[in-house]
């Protein structure tokens, strides 16, 4: 009776510190992923003022839209936490094609290798960062599914993990096509 017993707890303690490990693996799963999409929002800031500033050199009649797409930038910049820059993410996403329709607009700006140079970068950090968004999305989704289960959801508090948000689109007019006109 006593070797059952004993049985139970060394299976019981197995468990528990396989479900702990197993938390904290997809706790750091979520950490990595975010870090993902922090990276390609620092490089996309990055490009963002150069850009401007060379559509700046072109254009003399787009100060609004430039000045919309540089606080928004900041914005980005500043968030200080994963909801805060989810939602400035998203309305940066949905303002930097204004910026890159410019070209169609002013053909002098069209053919400036600068601009060209710069748009082709910024093309290929939003779809690094469309990219990211949907991995961490699928990791988040794992861990928070893994920290609402049970038995793993007796766990979860003790390991400090909690249920974190997914990159998604809150407002209904970002689910549409932007409309850009000058």
């Amino acid at each position: 009776m006593i070797w059952i017993v004993l049985a139970v707890v060394v299976l019981l303690v197995i468990w528990l510190i396989s479900a702990y490990n197993g938390l904290i693996t997809m706790k750091h799963k979520v950490d990595h992923a975010y870090a993902t999409i922090e990276v390609s929002l620092k490089e996309r800031a990055d490009l963002i003022p150069n850009l401007v500033a060379t559509v700046k050199g072109a254009t003399k009649h787009e100060s609004k839209t430039l000045e919309n797409i540089v606080k928004l930038r900041n914005a980005s910049v500043n968030a200080t936490n994963s909801a805060e820059a989810a939602q400035a993410d998203a309305q940066l996403s949905k303002a930097v094609p204004q910026i890159l329709a410019l070209a169609e607009a002013y053909p002098e700006l069209k053919a400036n290798d600068n601009f060209k140079d710069l748009s082709g970068k910024l093309t290929k950090v939003e779809d690094e960062l469309a990219n990211a968004r949907r991995y961490y999305n699928g990791v988040v989704n794992a861990f928070n599914t893994k920290i609402e289960l049970f038995p793993t959801s007796l766990l979860a508090g003790f390991a400090g993990c909690h249920n974190q948000p997914l990159f998604s689109v809150d407002d209904e007019s970002e689910r549409k096509a932007v409309k850009v006109e000058f």
